[in-house]
């Protein structure tokens, strides 16, 4: 199903036309403007950094990062950023290019809908989460190329490729930390072989392949001061680097809001060099210990009920595997400790897999409902427009809506299909970990 873009399918040019609309924003701003900013001129300098030799983090881990992100992707962006800023900006663009098409693709081919959308269905996904996209293009974030690379490692489980597939989701957690969630799903689904290629891989692409252009000492040594400036601090002040922003309402994070709802802390200050009006919205006054024994409590019972509702391994089918993998999708997203606007790009296949439902399930009823779902969740994240205020993503509109998204892919995995409620043949996940438990002997 999948299939390379067509100058005679009016979609894919409507599709290059965004593109190179999307591109424009990054690469003219550097040609006739007076430089693009947001997150790009941070990439260069990473990249010059690798290039030089010099250090991409203080020696102090309590001081000021400018890059936040672990060495190699420093370490990526270091060959473009050799030809300067254009070659560079332009070698993410066409990633992003590559990953938007990509992503596409490989939602609707892994819905277990078994059918070929149409022209409307096939661009509905990419309408409704267009202004993430802008985001990635504007800002340079590298989210949608990871979700590109998580798809793609889901898709490579279910061709029996595990290696591959743990390769991608090391790949993505290498590059930002957040992707690390899949591999307790990959051990709870005997995933074997996925989840030790995911570990050595992971190994591979921190310690390994930066050793060469950053000698390993240095890398080590870097890789420790990133450990403790970014996973190791955490205080009430904030953590990972940027305190006030992580408690702000820019954050729809559980960790954050769960502070947000039961902590004084202002949500209203999302910039450290702006001093604007404090703002609270706690309806409770606890301790930072006490709000954190709250945040592992929820988790434990969000994770506990992802569990009871997947279906048995004797019942499992690819539209289970879609669904039950697009609410993986939506816990990592919101389980991330930061989950800025563009995090929910992450949407992108589950509300892939809820409209093929919407559209192609028997049960007219069932579409109905499915399609009045999509329409409350898109409704919530239209309230991160800037014509509203930003106390509605405080409450977290995107968090709300992610929540909706999982209610309707745990219904749909709940009341499958008569034939589908039928033992079934197994599917791909599932002859991939049957593969893979019979190759080490242990069926």
């Amino acid at each position: 199903m999948l299939r390379y873009p067509s100058l005679r399918a009016p979609l894919d040019i409507l599709f290059l036309i965004c593109c190179i609309a999307l591109t424009a924003d990054v690469i003219a701003p550097e040609i006739w403007g007076h430089g693009k900013t947001k997150d790009y001129p941070l990439w260069f300098w990473a990249g010059q950094q690798v290039l030089q030799g010099r250090d991409l983090y203080p020696s102090d881990p309590g001081a000021y990062f400018e890059f936040i992100y672990p060495p190699l992707p420093a370490v990526l962006l270091a060959v473009p950023s050799f030809f300067g800023k254009i070659p560079l900006y332009l070698c993410l663009s066409l990633l992003n290019i590559v990953a938007w098409w990509m992503t596409a693709q490989f939602s609707h081919a892994m819905t277990g809908s078994d059918r070929k959308p149409g022209v409307w269905l096939e661009a509905l996904p990419g309408i409704v989460t267009v202004t993430f996209v802008f985001d990635m293009f504007d800002l340079g974030q590298p989210n949608l190329m990871l979700l590109a690379m998580m798809l793609y490692g889901f898709w490579l489980l279910r061709r029996m490729r595990p290696w591959m597939a743990g390769s991608m989701f090391a790949l993505a957690t290498a590059i930002k930390v957040f992707p690390v969630a899949v591999l307790p799903y990959l051990i709870w689904r005997k995933q074997w072989t996925a989840a030790a290629s995911m570990v050595v891989f992971l190994g591979l692409f921190l310690f390994v392949l930066p050793a060469p252009f950053r000698g390993y000492q240095h890398n080590v040594r870097e890789l420790k001061t990133w450990y403790q400036g970014m996973i190791g601090s955490s205080s009430e002040k904030g953590f990972g680097q940027r305190d006030e922003q992580n408690w702000s309402w820019v954050n729809q994070s559980i960790i954050a809001m769960t502070h947000r709802l039961t902590r004084p802390v202002n949500y209203g200050q999302d910039d450290p060099t702006q001093i604007k009006p404090a703002r609270y919205m706690n309806v409770a006054n606890l301790d930072f210990k006490t709000a954190n024994l709250i945040v592992v409590a929820v988790s434990l019972l969000i994770g506990l009920g992802y569990l009871a509702v997947m279906p048995k391994a004797s019942r499992r089918t690819e539209r289970s595997d879609a669904e039950e993998i697009g609410i993986l999708f939506c816990l990592m997203t919101v389980a991330s400790p930061l989950a800025r606007q563009y995090y929910f790009m992450w949407l992108f296949f589950p509300m892939t897999v809820l409209m093929h439902r919407a559209a192609y399930d028997p049960r007219p009823a069932v579409r109905a409902g499915t399609w009045a779902l999509l329409a409350v969740a898109g409704g919530l994240m239209l309230l991160s427009l800037p014509v509203f205020p930003i106390d509605l993503q405080a409450f977290g509109n995107n968090l709300a809506a992610t929540v909706v998204l999982v209610a309707g892919l745990v219904w749909h995995m709940l009341h499958p299909l008569v034939a589908d409620a039928l033992p079934p043949a197994a599917s791909g996940l599932q002859r991939g970990a049957d593969h893979n438990a019979h190759s080490q002997g242990i069926s």
